[in-house]
């Protein structure tokens, strides 16, 4: 998929120099912009050897970048591979920091876009941030690692009140600062004309995320147009801003169709599941990227009665049937799932499920999953909470069921018992 990318960098109007740095390299695919901390010199060192680090590290495997780019399914290594460019950028700062007095305590966030075919992987470190903005929608992909973001989690501010909290530039987690760091990774589907911002909070501090979608549906110069709004509206910091878009061309192809049919299908597919549904769109990406999608012909058998199964299946295109006994129970179309009890354990399946024509199911193991939710501990409470309300709906409808048996089979019986005492 052809990409078109471009980025800047500004001092802004408060700071004497500029300790942002950024990279933009369209033949690896890699785009990394940072924002350094630790006075004088020490930021933009930091920043400058954090994006070189990291070109390093990518640039030296660019075999899995291109097996990224040809087979879609590789994507462990291309998610290991970024992950592990940051924590080398760490090491490295720390080294440098503790061999060197005047460094000591430098540091910088970082956030990196790596795109190879209609995969992309994201690595994120502190508050710098990257936007996704897609069929005219913007979707934050990352979240700040602050102290006041923390705060909101555990519920303590308020979006509104943190806006005006002292501690909001505090951040919680940086290269640098450590010989190791905890990465945020997130793998991505991507699709023909989508844009992606990545942005130090230079930018994002003076740009409301509902602006968004306005800005980044116009064309070439974005990056100068965003810098030149930051500074207008204060300007109190540096200012970075990469725009990277990939290009559908005037005329989408057949393939392009079909990859846009396919992305969105398995999304609506996620987002109308009651266990996905309560998930932000982050989330749900972050869902996507663990499950597998494979297509089963007519007559199939999908998952066959009382065999062991961990899996959850999603029908994302097609029809299924659903048989207990070799009787069809039930029929599951776009949006469909079975098997959510082998996300819990090995018990045997409860029914056969047979596609009624050619079918595509969106595939989640257990231990995808589970891995997920280690990761994502918020996430998990969500999952594992809506997972409890399927639980308690099911059980109510079939405490329901049962009740309505008892009571017809109490009928049946009162009216096929004679009178003893005969009719009167």
């Amino acid at each position: 998929m052809p990409l078109e990318a471009h980025g800047i960098t500004d001092v802004g109007r408060k700071r004497h120099h500029n300790e942002d740095s950024f990279l933009v390299d369209e033949n690896l695919g890699l785009f990394v912009v940072c924002d350094g901390m630790g006075g004088h010199a020490a930021g933009e060192v930091a920043a400058s050897r954090c994006v070189e680090v990291i070109k390093q590290e990518i640039a030296s495997h660019a075999e899995v970048v291109e097996q990224l780019r040809i087979n879609p399914a590789s994507t462990t290594a291309a998610v290991s591979l970024l992950e592990n460019a940051v924590e080398l950028a760490s090491g490295d700062l720390f080294r440098t920091a503790q061999a060197e007095e005047s460094k000591r305590g430098m540091g910088t966030t970082v956030v990196a876009l790596l795109v190879g075919g209609n995969k992309a992987v994201l690595a994120h470190v502190g508050d710098s941030r990257v936007y996704l903005v897609r069929a005219g929608q913007v979707h934050r992909l990352t979240e700040d690692h602050t102290f006041v973001q923390a705060q909101i989690k555990a519920g303590i501010l308020s979006k509104d009140q943190a806006e005006s909290s002292p501690y909001k530039n505090v951040i919680t987690r940086a290269v640098g600062i450590q010989p190791s760091v905890q990465v945020d990774t997130l793998l991505l589907d991507t699709l023909p004309g989508d844009r992606y911002l990545l942005c130090t909070d230079g930018l994002h501090g003076y740009l409301r995320d509902d602006e968004l979608p306005q800005f980044m549906s116009e064309g070439k110069g974005l990056p100068e147009r965003l810098v030149a709004l930051a500074n207008e509206r204060g300007g109190k910091d540096n200012i970075t801003a990469v725009v990277v878009e990939l290009t559908a061309g005037r005329t989408a192809t057949p393939v392009d169709l079909e990859m846009t049919l396919d992305v969105e299908a398995r999304l609506r597919a996620v987002r109308n599941m009651p266990l996905f549904r309560h998930l932000t769109y982050k989330e749900q990406m972050a869902v996507l990227a663990v499950g597998q999608v494979q297509s089963y012909p007519p007559g199939d058998e999908i998952v066959r009665q009382n065999a062991d199964g961990d899996e959850l299946f999603v029908v994302v295109g097609g029809r299924v049937a659903v048989e207990s006994g070799g009787i069809k129970i039930a029929e599951l179309g776009l949006g469909g799932h079975f098997g959510e009890m082998g996300i819990v354990d090995n018990a045997p399946r409860s029914a056969t499920v047979r596609p009624l024509e050619l079918t595509r199911c969106l595939i989640f193991k257990r231990v995808d999953l589970m891995g997920l939710m280690r990761r994502e501990p918020v996430l998990a409470v969500k999952l594992l909470w809506a997972f409890v309300q399927a639980l308690s709906d099911r059980l109510r409808t079939a405490n329901a069921e049962l009740t309505e048996a008892r009571t017809e089979l109490e009928h049946r019986v009162e009216a096929q018992t004679p009178n003893p005492f005969g009719e009167i």
